[in-house]
């Protein structure tokens, strides 16, 4: 059986650092604690159109997150999303009002990414955890930054983080031969997009309901495939 090590680990440095933060976050002025939350919400943007850039096909990129939007719009994960961190918060008296949109942009921040996929799958075929454990103390140093503005919605994000690099983990077998470079590529640009739509939330330009685009990230797949197929 497979351990994911590699994401325990990243989980807990999420951990770690979300406490950091939340304790530092306490310490700090309200004018400073402001122009850090605007400083992340530049950084998600050039982080997300960095990715978005790396895409070979832009009509993949098109398709999948129409598609992607329509169906996340249609089922509503937003909402499901909002319902199930509002019933957390209650059960552990949170009254940090960015609960929910610390969460969700952790999450997306964490697990959107080349690093995820390659190095959940590089450690589920070759126990090779070297980019996890690359991965683990840069998402430790960003969850300080967040959770000192975003709260304990940042910590809690370290468990769906788990669950999500674990079964890619534990799926790599499967995974490698339907996962080639230039599909993670454009796994990779769809999730840029949704960065950069984070960081424009984040500084409260315009509200996009990431969560809602989320089904993009797998709609990839089959895109394109059947793009690869016709082409």
């Amino acid at each position: 059986m497979i351990i994911p090590i590699g994401s325990i680990v990243n989980a807990i440095a999420v951990l770690i650092g979300s406490f950091i933060g939340i304790k530092f976050g306490e310490l700090l002025p309200e004018k400073v604690k402001r122009i850090s939350f605007q400083c992340i919400g530049l950084f998600t943007i050039v982080l997300g159109i960095k990715m978005a850039q790396s895409s070979q096909n832009l009509l993949t990129l098109l398709i999948c997150l129409i598609l992607g939007g329509i169906i996340g719009g249609y089922i509503d994960i937003d909402r499901f999303i909002e319902k199930k961190s509002e019933q957390l918060k209650l059960k552990i008296n949170s009254t940090n009002k960015n609960f929910s949109k610390g969460l969700i942009t952790a999450f997306v921040l964490y697990c959107i990414g080349s690093m995820t996929i390659v190095g959940a799958i590089e450690e589920g075929i070759h126990q090779d955890r070297t980019l996890l454990y690359t991965k683990s103390l840069m998402d430790g140093i960003t969850s300080i930054l967040l959770a000192s503005n975003f709260g304990y919605g940042v910590l809690f994000s370290a468990f769906p983080l788990l669950l999500f690099q674990s079964i890619l983990t534990v799926s790599a077998v499967f995974l490698e031969p339907y996962l080639p470079a230039a599909l993670i590529t454009e796994i990779t640009a769809v999730g840029g997009c949704l960065i950069l739509a984070i960081g424009l939330n984040i500084l409260e330009l315009i509200k996009i309901k990431v969560s809602n685009i989320l089904p993009a990230l797998f709609v990839t797949i089959p895109i394109y495939y059947t793009i690869q197929y016709l082409s």
